[in-house]
């Protein structure tokens, strides 16, 4: 969400920020010296900032006026580069040329850093990335923040048989609900498919959907009508379906944040879940991931 044109809310996406942010303090205080390497990963990363339009005001007999300004914010790459314990190594990723650029000049501001950048589709980029790694004497956290319905079930898969990487994924629930239309007959193949990518099984049709009773027959033809099924999960049913699916490969998933704080139905889902099935991680991960998350309720 880097693209100013693509948040959602000035506030909503500081909070987002926020709570990434705090956890990845909290992350590398934890595991500094326990491992060789610490690493971050942004598989959508922007440009590294984005903007914040801030209203103008016409003056009056009590306050002088002042123009509209637009200000730069750091982005989830920037936040990541200045957190201190420091991250070994950061891989910077988006499939924009424009973005790319961007972060090859925020790369470069740090030339003292271990910054990766690469362009393309995370898709690809992820499980690559991830292969080069020793993930024995190496943990990493990823933030998942894609532009719409990007990330694919085979990498959530490939980041989950690492047993290494915690992840924040912004889940586009929005974009499952327009996808999964109320009636399945308005889902077409393409949607389908997509549907299908994103959630890593086509069981998604029978555990959403269910036959809506017309009785048996017309009663004017005789003839058996025709079965019409619909989906009977609502906005919650879908977070909670999505929720119990990437339980089947992480062996830890809380209970998402909904984003925007205010609006419903919601928008996203943040989702913070667990790779490492060690019990001490699991333990410390939940401890950590559940008090921020609480506070970011609070907010």
């Amino acid at each position: 969400m880097s693209d100013p044109t693509h948040f959602f809310g000035t506030a909503d996406t500081e909070i987002k920020l926020s709570l990434v942010r705090e956890y990845l303090e909290t992350y590398t205080k934890a595991l500094r010296g326990k491992f060789r390497r610490l690493w971050y990963f942004d598989a959508f990363a922007g440009t590294g900032t984005w903007s914040v339009k801030i209203p103008g005001k016409e003056a009056d007999f009590l306050t002088e006026g002042y123009p509209e300004r637009v200000e730069q914010r750091r982005g989830s790459a920037t936040i990541a580069i200045d957190i201190e314990p420091r991250f070994d190594k950061i891989f910077l990723m988006d499939a924009l040329p424009k973005h790319v650029a961007a972060l090859m000049a925020l790369r470069e501001a740090h030339s003292d850093r271990d910054i990766l950048v690469l362009a393309g589709d995370a898709n690809k980029l992820i499980p690559d990335a991830l292969r080069a790694a020793d993930w024995r004497s190496t943990r990493a956290v990823m933030f998942l923040d894609p532009y719409g319905m990007q990330v694919e079930w085979e990498t959530l898969q490939a980041i989950a048989n690492t047993k290494a990487v915690d992840v924040w994924y912004l889940f586009s629930l929005s974009g499952l609900y327009r996808q999964a239309a109320r009636n399945i007959e308005a889902v077409d193949p393409t949607k389908r498919r997509a549907l299908t990518r994103m959630l890593g099984t086509d069981a998604w049709e029978q555990e959403l959907y269910s036959s809506v009773d017309q009785g048996q027959h017309d009663i004017f033809s005789g003839l058996e009508q025709p079965e019409i099924r619909q989906r009977h999960a609502d906005v919650a049913g879908l977070e909670a379906y999505v929720r119990r699916r990437l339980l089947t490969i992480f062996p830890l998933v809380l209970e998402p944040f909904a984003l925007p704080v205010r609006r419903r139905p919601q928008l996203f889902s943040l989702f913070f879940a667990v790779s490492n099935d060690d019990p001490r991680a699991l333990g410390l991960a939940r401890k950590f991931g559940s008090h921020i998350l609480k506070r970011g309720i609070s907010s």
